[in-house]
């Protein structure tokens, strides 16, 4: 091989890593942060090494991505602040982790709302009321690129829960979010707040009887080792968009600005497909390893967290018509 064909392969940088793909990587290429707090294993972190090949390839290597995951370098509320402060360039997490500094982004927490994922992409991408949401993000330091799968949140407990009457004086987990934690307290449960790394443990010592999450959250963690018991509940559509710090957004040209763009939506992409499709694959291996999978009779559960639309039409008004009407259009379409 030609020296002029294995600069266009591979290569060896000055620094003695070898670099690989159709371009050799600009030694003065800028390092972006991104922080998550999924495990290293699962979908999350890898769309996020996906989107850092797209950033490398699509700014011909002027950018590189250096992934934090397992809440290494902050929690998921913390890096929110971090994309303020400038701290971080990237992170992703539920919407409603948002809510802190978007109250109206805790109505896509609203229980029983969506149906399918196909459902959910068509909210994210396309609803005027969600893009007038996303566009308050700027004014609190971050801005929405794209929206990565989770999934839909169930159940995971050291005892069996079928209805509501079994959540009955349970402590379960859940991130810091009003509409989930509405939610859960409707349903019978005591919740408390733990950042997503410490769950396990804290299940395992008895601090929590269980906690609840999207099935690739449940599967990448291994909460069914110590909260055997799965139930099926899917009370939550729970995607988690990819946003970027306004103070790096900023320092970047309109070109790299495409670039980065174009790179999110196509890990968000991936993402989604992959998590729906290794939805049936994760339960039956949780099930072969021990878990007990149990899809429960839904309407319980629904009517006992009714309550919790007339919380949210009492504090945001006429945003949760305007979020359900976009909702119910998407349905009907």
């Amino acid at each position: 091989m030609n020296r002029r064909k294995f600069l266009q392969g591979t290569a060896i940088a000055s620094t003695g890593v070898l670099i690989s793909g159709p371009y050799v990587r600009a030694q003065s290429a800028a390092v972006l942060k991104f922080s998550h707090t999924d495990q290293p294993g699962g979908a999350r972190q890898k769309a996020a090494e996906l989107f850092g090949q797209k950033i490398e390839q699509y700014t011909q290597g002027r950018y590189k991505l250096q992934i934090y995951p397992a809440g290494q370098l902050a929690d998921d509320a913390k890096s929110v602040q971090q994309l303020h402060m400038g701290g971080l360039d990237f992170t992703v997490t539920g919407a409603g982790t948002y809510a802190t500094h978007i109250p109206t982004m805790n109505l896509t927490a609203l229980p029983f709302m969506i149906e399918t994922y196909e459902q959910g992409w068509k909210l994210y991408d396309g609803s005027k009321w969600m893009q007038a949401q996303y566009a308050k993000g700027p004014e609190f330091g971050f801005r929405y690129l794209s929206t990565f799968e989770a999934g839909f949140r169930s159940i995971t407990t050291k005892t069996q829960v079928l209805t509501p009457a079994d959540a009955k004086g349970m402590k379960i987990r859940s991130f810091p979010n009003e509409m989930m934690r509405w939610t859960l307290e409707a349903m019978g449960f005591g919740v408390q707040i733990i950042p997503l790394p410490e769950v396990y443990l804290a299940i395992q010592q008895g601090t929590v009887n269980g906690q609840e999450n999207p099935i690739d959250t449940i599967y990448t963690n291994k909460f069914y080792e110590v909260a055997p018991y799965v139930t099926l509940t899917q009370h939550v559509y729970s995607p988690i968009p990819l946003t970027i710090s306004e103070r790096t957004w900023q320092k970047l040209s309109p070109a790299d600005r495409e670039a980065i763009t174009k790179a999110a939506r196509e890990a968000a992409t991936w993402s989604r497909e992959t998590v729906r499709a290794n939805d049936e694959r994760q339960v039956k291996e949780m099930s072969g390893l021990g878990a007990h999978i149990a899809k429960p009779d839904i309407a319980p559960w629904r009517a006992a967290v009714q309550p919790v639309i007339a919380q949210a039409r009492q504090k945001y008004g006429a945003d949760v018509d305007a979020f359900l009407a976009d909702l119910e259009a998407i349905k009907k379409a």
